[in-house]
């Protein structure tokens, strides 16, 4: 009988699912990967449609339940494991803000940066999430200012779902390089959870490019 108590993480390289594997290496709890070859649809088969029916990686089973979504996903495994110090517990007065931040991400940064990204402009930003390009990008470097964390001191899910975002829009040239994002994107890559993450996808993707 399958280990229901171990994490499977479904995850494919080069994806959000990045996002995933680097909450894993800060979590330390064992996990079993399940691979997708994008370049091989292998997200568009039959199999993987019954886990996550939109066809897109990252997802996680744990205890006989299916979680997708980055933001989700973290902040369900940040729960599931409370010694891993990754989420401030319910009636933690930090709890707000932890959510706030981690919900930024998918929320505001995210579609912010791929309308920017794709030349898509709205004529009238009251009528979108997050209103305005430059605001999104205002709040979220006043917000990793103060630094070294979102939540000061304390590193968290939160750092690990807004940073990524804040990483790759950078790498792309589409976040600015302020001197905000680039410290605390610094800060994020000497996290050795971080390294780990980023040397196994490495791999991962150089195997299947094979």
């Amino acid at each position: 009988m399958p280990n229901l108590d171990m994490i499977t993480f479904y995850h494919a390289p080069n994806s959000r699912g990045a996002v995933i594997r680097w909450m894993l290496e800060e979590l330390g709890e064992p996990f079993d990967i399940h691979a997708l070859d994008l370049q091989k649809g292998d997200h568009k088969k039959p199999d993987y449609l019954a886990i996550n029916p939109m066809g897109k990686v990252p997802a996680i089973r744990h205890k006989g339940v299916v979680v997708t979504e980055v933001a989700a996903i973290c902040c369900y495994l940040a729960d599931e494991f409370p010694q891993a110090g990754l989420a401030p517990a319910v009636g933690d007065p930090r709890r707000g803000t932890y959510l706030r931040w981690t919900f930024f991400s998918p929320g505001c940064i995210e579609p912010a940066v791929w309308d920017k990204a794709l030349k898509r402009e709205a004529t009238s930003p009251g009528m979108i999430g997050y209103g305005e390009f430059d605001t999104v990008m205002d709040v979220a470097a006043k917000a990793v200012g103060k630094g070294p964390y979102l939540l000061g001191e304390t590193f968290s899910a939160a750092d690990v779902v807004f940073g990524s975002m804040i990483m790759w829009g950078m790498m792309f040239g589409i976040v600015p390089a302020r001197p905000e994002f680039t410290a605390y994107a610094e800060r994020l890559k000497q996290r050795p959870a971080h390294q780990r993450a980023t040397e196994a996808d490495a791999k991962l993707a150089a195997a299947q490019a094979a």
